[in-house]
């Protein structure tokens, strides 16, 4: 969608959906994420130098491996850089694009934990009053509601549920077209607020 597509549209939230589970409107249903010579290992046993430079090694090579895990691979995905009303870029994160209303409803409510630079997008087609709900989800986020011009409306930080909860009782009611999730604080961190804008495009 053109740079229309170059869209304002804040991290702090995302959709009529669910903050990872739309709650309830539209189409969207989750609305309504010192080593020294002879270090002792673990169990006790003692642990040279190249013993440790492997260790090291391998724990580096994991980290790796980690870091460059893909997240929501099945997604299309867009960069959202958050804008202060002087322009100056608050934060950027790779977000996962939510825009059916399958993908709205299942949020981020299947997704383990999300890296700091990473985020999901929720679209819809017009602007319009919507909740969010935290429906099974693992982590605590932070939920941006933005209007048809990127503008940053409302900004939920919602937690994760109870273990006796499944997160339809959370609800984070919102107005926007789009709605931005990301980790909870993030946009605290970031000074971001209500009034900054988004900026995306949308494939």
């Amino acid at each position: 969608m053109g740079r229309h597509t170059r869209r304002s549209v804040l991290a702090a939230g995302l959709a009529g959906a669910i903050a990872g589970c739309v709650g309830g409107s539209d189409d969207s249903p989750q609305e309504s994420e010192e080593a020294s010579d002879g270090t002792t290992n673990e169990n006790g046993s003692e642990q040279s130098d190249s013993d440790q430079d492997t260790t090291d090694a391998e724990t580096n090579e994991s980290a790796d491996e980690d870091a460059s895990e893909p997240v929501h691979e099945d997604y299309e995905t867009t960069v959202v850089e958050v804008r202060s009303a002087d322009d100056e870029v608050l934060g950027r994160v790779t977000a996962a694009i939510a825009d059916t209303g399958d993908l709205r409803y299942l949020g981020l409510s299947d997704t383990e934990s999300l890296p700091e630079d990473r985020g999901m997008l929720f679209v819809y087609d017009s602007v319009s009053d919507r909740t969010f709900v935290m429906r099974e989800m693992d982590f605590p986020i932070d939920i941006v509601y933005a209007g048809d011009d990127g503008t940053i409306t409302e900004i939920h930080h919602a937690r994760s549920p109870g273990p006796d909860e499944d997160g339809n009782e959370l609800r984070y009611p919102g107005t926007g077209q789009y709605v931005l999730e990301v980790n909870r604080d993030w946009t605290t961190d970031r000074g971001i607020e209500a009034g900054d804008r988004l900026e995306f495009d949308l494939p």
